[in-house]
C-alpha cells in the first residue's frame, strides 16, 4: 500500500511494490497522503514513485468486474484523483521506474513533471487494445498535457513507449538511468518547492478548468 515520507521540503509518495492498481483502499490511501501534503505548510513539492516492476497499471478491474453496479462511484473516485491530482497547489513530480499503464499514465500526466527509467519499462495507454474506451474526462486530461499528435498515436494506436522514446515525444521530461529516476524526481521537485501556495492553486484551477469539469462530471462512463 503507499507510503508517504518527507526529504527535506519533498514529500515522497511510494505507491507501492505491487501492480499497483487503482483499487478502492489503494485510492483512499493515496488521498489520505495528499490530505497530508496539502494540510502542511511553507515550502514543499510532491514526488510519486514506486518499487519495483511497476509505477501503476490503472484500474483495478478484477475489482471493477466483480462489483458492477459500483462501476459509477468507482469510475468517480478515480476521475476525482486525477482532477485533484492536476489541480494540487504545489509541484508535482512523478518518478516512473517500471511500468505505467492506462490509468496509471494517466495520474502521470495530471502530475507537473515525469521522470521516466531510459532502458526498461514502458508507458502505455492501452484502451485500444482491451477494447476499454476512454471517458470525456479521461480523454481530455491526455489530450491537455500531450502534443496533438502524441497524444492521437497513445490513444488511436495503444504504442507502447519506451523512456527514451518518451521523452523524444514528450511524454516524460526526462529519461535516465534505474538508479537516478526517483533522485532525479527529488531533485525536480525540490527545486521548485518555493511555488507551492494559493497562487499556484488559481494558476492550475484556471489552466485546467475545463479538463476538471468534465473529470468531475456527475455522469462517468467509460462506454
Amino acid at each position: 500500500m503507499p507510503t508517504l515520507d518527507r526529504q527535506d521540503n519533498v514529500f515522497v509518495l511510494d505507491l507501492g511494490e505491487g501492480e499497483n492498481r487503482f483499487h478502492p483502499d489503494w485510492i483512499a490511501e493515496v488521498n489520505g497522503a495528499l490530505d497530508e501534503v496539502e494540510r502542511a505548510e511553507g515550502h514543499r513539492a510532491l514526488v510519486t514513485a514506486a518499487t519495483g516492476k511497476f509505477y501503476s497499471n490503472g484500474l483495478d478491474l478484477d475489482w471493477l468486474f466483480a462489483h458492477p453496479e459500483q462501476h459509477q462511484d468507482y469510475l468517480g473516485s478515480v476521475q476525482e484523483l486525477l482532477a485533484r491530482t492536476l489541480s494540487l497547489p504545489l509541484v508535482t513530480v512523478a518518478a516512473l521506474q517500471g511500468h505505467t499503464f492506462a490509468a496509471g499514465a494517466m495520474f502521470s500526466l495530471a502530475q507537473d513533471f515525469r521522470v521516466m527509467r531510459a532502458d526498461r519499462g514502458f508507458w502505455c495507454l492501452p484502451e485500444a487494445d482491451i477494447n476499454l474506451p476512454f471517458s470525456p474526462g479521461m480523454s481530455a486530461l491526455i489530450q491537455s498535457r500531450l502534443a496533438p499528435q502524441t497524444a492521437h498515436e497513445a490513444m488511436v494506436t495503444a504504442r507502447r513507449f519506451g523512456g527514451r522514446d518518451a521523452f523524444a515525444a514528450g511524454i516524460v521530461d526526462r529519461a535516465v538511468s534505474e538508479d537516478e529516476v526517483r533522485a532525479t524526481a527529488v531533485e525536480t521537485a525540490q527545486s521548485q518547492v518555493a511555488k507551492a501556495g494559493d497562487t499556484l492553486r488559481t494558476i492550475k484551477a484556471r489552466m485546467y478548468a475545463p479538463v476538471v469539469d468534465l473529470l468531475r462530471a456527475k455522469t462517468n462512463s467509460l462506454g
